[in-house]
């Protein structure tokens, strides 16, 4: 495979070759460089203007008078650091001049005069430049008229296919396949290997400069076996506003296709590439539109806000939602960058991807996003008691990983139990909700079920007492009015969680062992009660459960009955 921008005497500019084949120069002879006639001749300026300024001769022939090159010194050789694309000198050059490698010479038979030589090239440009200009509005035209009369995608690249008589496809910025018109059978193994081929070939949207992507790339492909025969692909970027979208990507058999084709085809896929940029940029807002309602939806689904039975078929319909069918309820936290331009997109982005982990026939996922937290809602397939829990573990394992990767950290997935239909979603949302407070404070991650906290289950109908309320101001209270309280409450929970024991604590808070006795001790006298004794512990144990369901469930109801 062969990824190569092409060379500008490629396109239909005029070239040096081009110039000497006008009438005016015929009687020409290329004296050095004639390895270099494809090079792209855009002006001619003079000599004595050329030397009298530093700027950069790119496309610039210069003209000069043979007696000027009587005594060149280093002059010649500036002219090649500077990037001339050939010297013209009017008349007989001075016989035995050596000529500096990499610049084209050529001498006229007759003197010509610089007139002559700056109309013939302005003429030229004029005319190369308006050809390509009707050309542009053409292709633009046909174009637009699609784009405004709501085609598509399909139907654009079908067009831009129509255009160049080849085949057209349209990447997005992974490189992965959107559109297609031409390709035999999309999923036939060479058409799958050239555009894999292709993907790799061209720039990385997302890692290249913007001016790598304002270029139309001309990409030569070949399979090492053969998969699919030598082809020429000319790709431009499709973008809106500085945003790029994918590519548009003509496909041109053979590896040395016409330069006439290759011109029109620079032209279709630069004009397609804004065009189509705008067609996929209204899309995502439809989408977007879509997603957020859907959102809505199932916000008030978890949190119940419907304002009667009505309301929530119609609304469910309306989002093709079944609310007899069985659903769980998962949440985990976004952790996502709040720095960021719009970080509740990428939450929402988040949650999505996790929703399309480990798909089933006939499962749906419905994804919302509530503060920082993502909820996946989705329906169970399974029938029986085993086959439901199987269902609902390997789910929440699969999108644990999938977050993992995702956030480069471990996070808890919690749920809570299955919901008979999706009028219960909500008290499966707020399970789940608790667990993965209950999940974040114990320093949990992976999969956590409601029912994997048996113990805060069962203390959950205690929390909302005045037995409680007392505990908990009893035993922390003196700890809470100290002013290094937070520490102290890490290190009961990471005492209490190893069992009591010292060094198994003390590795868990990395401190030093007589450091863990020593804050013990203190924090045993703080609070009035010798916490190595098992009793004490147990105290301390509800105490800092009762709390932390308390928090937790105040956090959960508040949110609920604020939206």
């Amino acid at each position: 495979m062969d990824d190569t921008t092409t060379p500008n005497g490629d396109d239909e500019r005029l070239s040096l070759r081009g110039l000497l084949e006008e009438p005016l120069l015929a009687s020409a002879r290329v004296l050095s460089g004639t390895d270099a006639l494809s090079g792209p001749v855009t002006w001619c300026l003079p000599w004595g203007e050329v030397m009298s300024r530093p700027d950069s001769l790119a496309e610039v022939a210069v003209y000069t008078r043979p007696e000027t090159l009587s005594a060149p010194g280093r002059e010649l050789e500036s002219l090649v650091a500077r990037g001339a694309g050939v010297l013209l000198v009017d008349g007989s050059a001075p016989a035995g001049t050596t000529w500096p490698r990499g610049l084209t010479v050529v001498e006229l038979g007759f003197p010509v005069g610089f007139t002559a030589l700056n109309r013939l090239l302005a003429e030229r440009a004029l005319t190369q430049e308006a050809h390509v200009m009707r050309y542009a509005l053409t292709v633009h035209q046909s174009l637009a008229g699609l784009l405004h009369r709501g085609a598509g995608l399909p139907m654009l690249i079908r067009e831009v296919a129509a255009l160049t008589s080849d085949v057209a496809v349209a990447l997005d910025v992974r490189g992965r396949l959107l559109a297609h018109a031409g390709l035999p059978d999309a999923e036939d193994a060479g058409t799958v290997a050239l555009l894999d081929a292709l993907a790799d070939a061209l720039p990385r949207l997302e890692e290249s400069p913007p001016a790598r992507m304002h270029n139309v790339h001309v990409i030569r492909l070949e399979h090492p076996d053969g998969l699919f025969a030598p082809t020429t692909a000319v790709a431009g970027a499709m973008q809106l506003a500085g945003r790029y979208e994918g590519w548009v990507v003509v496909v041109v058999p053979g590896a040395n296709p016409r330069r006439h084709d290759i011109a029109q085809h620079r032209v279709v896929v630069e004009q397609a590439g804004t065009i189509i940029g705008t067609e996929m940029l209204r899309q995502r807002s439809v989408d977007e539109a879509e997603e957020r309602a859907r959102g809505d939806f199932v916000q008030a689904l978890v949190h119940g806000n419907f304002a009667n039975d009505h309301d929530l078929r119609t609304r469910a319909a309306l989002h093709e939602i079944d609310l007899d069918l069985h659903y769980i309820v998962f949440v985990a936290p976004g952790l996502v960058d709040r720095a960021a331009g719009r970080p509740g997109a990428s939450m929402v982005r988040l949650a999505r991807y996790a929703a399309g982990v480990l798909p089933r026939p006939g499962v749906r996922s419905h994804v919302t996003v509530i503060g920082d937290v993502l909820v996946v809602i989705r329906s169970l397939s399974s029938a029986d008691a085993p086959g439901v829990e199987s269902e609902i573990g390997e789910y929440a394992h699969a999108m644990a990983l999938d977050l993992e990767t995702r956030l480069g950290q471990r996070i808890p997935v919690s749920h809570g139990r299955p919901a008979a239909g999706a009028r219960d979603i909500g008290e499966s949302y707020r399970e789940a909700r608790i667990t993965l407070g209950i999940a974040q404070r114990l320093g949990l991650s992976g999969s956590v079920a409601y029912n994997d906290l048996r113990g805060f289950s069962v203390l959950a109908r205690a929390t909302d007492t005045d037995e409680s309320r007392r505990l908990i101001r009893d035993v922390l209270g003196p700890l809470r009015a100290s002013s290094s309280h937070a520490d102290a409450e890490e290190l009961l929970f990471a005492y209490l969680e190893e069992g009591g024991n010292v060094n198994a604590a003390a590795r868990r808070l990395r401190i030093h062992r007589n450091t863990m006795i020593a804050k013990l001790d203190r924090t045993s006298r703080l609070i009035g009660m010798d916490i190595r004794e098992p009793e004490n512990q147990f105290t301390l144990w509800l105490a800092l459960r009762l709390d932390l369901l308390s928090q937790v469930q105040d956090t959960v109801n508040h949110e609920i009955v604020t939206r």
